[in-house]
């Protein structure tokens, strides 16, 4: 199936992606004006980002069973309100702690309702099985084209005005989110061989997942994700300042990273549908370990910066399609919103602790150097917990295609 004729919701999932992922992704850059205007160390902001992305995975799975009830169209229209809530109210602030709720557990709910976990479930009854990875591979790299587009516009309002105001134009942005839900349909033909067993219950999908050694498997890999993306979304602009380097280079290193997944999230992605789903996932985390390594060990000079940010870019995000595709493909996409949104809160309870602990050590060490070898040891541990997985479909799957 070529790209181009996917359903109209898989492009419409891309609009809420591009911009709920966009405006995430550029939180790092606010640290050190909040961090300033409230007179609190890293911690504080680290902390409230890491809040923040807990609440993200654990509102998760219950945003994904309200999804796989009553649709995403809804889901998504409520998360744009709260997303956009919190973002106003962080901008009117006055005192630190408030950020916890608004930028913490506002933003958070938010974007459990606007990003993978619905719009993947959606999609995931729409196309065909044995284009999924492809099309969540697609759909995983217009969060990358967000965090591209948005990042530098980030930097730009930051430059010509105050972060409160940039704040408040991104809760505005919100309301595209809102129009694009509104053109959200998941009725599937009957010609779509993405067939849904709508006999399961939600107890026996659960049952059937936690009594499966993959589905866990899962889980941990998706862990060492979680720690990598948000403790370098969260502190890579401030470790390339404590390195002397300018703001703009930090924020056109993150621009790289965005640039360059949404290639590598499509490629990852048209792996996965070409060879084992494991193996590619392997691939990916060895992938990492190398670009980690040699950024950590390398001088960090403008250049290292910007290639960093594209290497690492390449393989950001490419663990979503992947992830995403190995539940469906092993469960089917009848509960998708509801299992991978659980795996996904495991992802989310990695990004605590890489955003919240990135922070603590920085504050008592002085350093980030620990936390970077931390990262590659993980990247090195996640490449091989995938290779055990079994990711046959289980056998009700099996009896259903015989």
């Amino acid at each position: 199936m070529s790209i181009f004729r996917f359903p109209l919701l898989v492009w419409m999932g891309i609009g809420t992606l591009i911009f709920s992922l966009g405006i995430r992704q550029s939180f790092g850059i606010f640290m050190m004006p909040i961090s300033d205007t409230f007179q609190t160390g890293r911690e504080f902001f680290s902390f409230a980002i890491a809040l923040q992305n807990l609440l993200f995975g654990m509102f998760q799975p219950f945003v994904g069973m309200a999804s796989d009830r009553w649709g995403p169209r809804r889901i998504i229209m409520l998360g744009a309100v709260a997303y956009g809530a919190g973002l106003y109210l962080t901008s009117i602030a006055t005192e630190p702690s408030i950020l916890y709720i608004t930028i913490g557990m506002l933003v958070g709910l938010g974007l459990s309702a606007t990003s993978y976990v619905i719009v993947l479930g959606a999609i995931a009854r729409v196309v065909p099985a044995e284009h999924t990875a492809k099309a969540f591979g697609l759909t995983t790299s217009a969060g990358s084209f967000g965090m591209f587009a948005v990042i530098p516009g980030a930097q730009s309002l930051l430059t010509h005005f105050d972060w409160q105001t940039a704040l408040q134009l991104f809760a505005l942005a919100c309301c595209l989110m809102i129009a694009f839900a509104s053109f959200m349909k998941t009725s599937s033909t009957k010609s779509n061989s993405n067939t849904i067993d709508d006999s399961q219950t939600l107890k026996q999908a659960l049952s059937e997942a936690f009594n499966h050694r993959g589905y866990w498997l899962i889980h941990a890999g998706f862990f060492v994700c979680g720690f990598h993306v948000m403790f370098i979304a969260t502190h890579l602009p401030s470790y390339l300042a404590d390195k002397g380097l300018p703001g703009n280079i930090a924020a056109m290193a993150l621009a790289y990273v965005g640039i360059f997944n949404i290639f590598g999230s499509y490629f990852w992605g048209v792996m996965g549908d070409k060879f084992d789903k494991r193996y590619v996932m392997t691939s990916l985390y060895l992938v990492r370990t190398i670009v980690i390594a040699a950024f950590v060990t390398l001088p960090v000079t403008e250049h290292t910066a910007a290639i960093f940010g594209g290497a690492i870019g390449f393989c950001w995000l490419g663990t979503v399609p992947l992830t995403s595709g190995l539940v469906r493909q092993i469960f089917g996409a009848r509960y998708l919103s509801t299992l991978y949104g659980l795996v996904f809160f495991t992802h989310q309870v990695g990004s605590f602790l890489g955003a919240w602990v990135g922070g603590r050590i920085y504050d008592y060490y002085g350093s980030y150097e620990p936390i970077w070898w931390s990262t590659v040891v993980l990247a090195f541990v996640a490449a091989l917990l995938h290779l055990p997985i079994n990711c046959k479909p289980v056998a009700r799957l099996q009896a259903a295609y015989s």
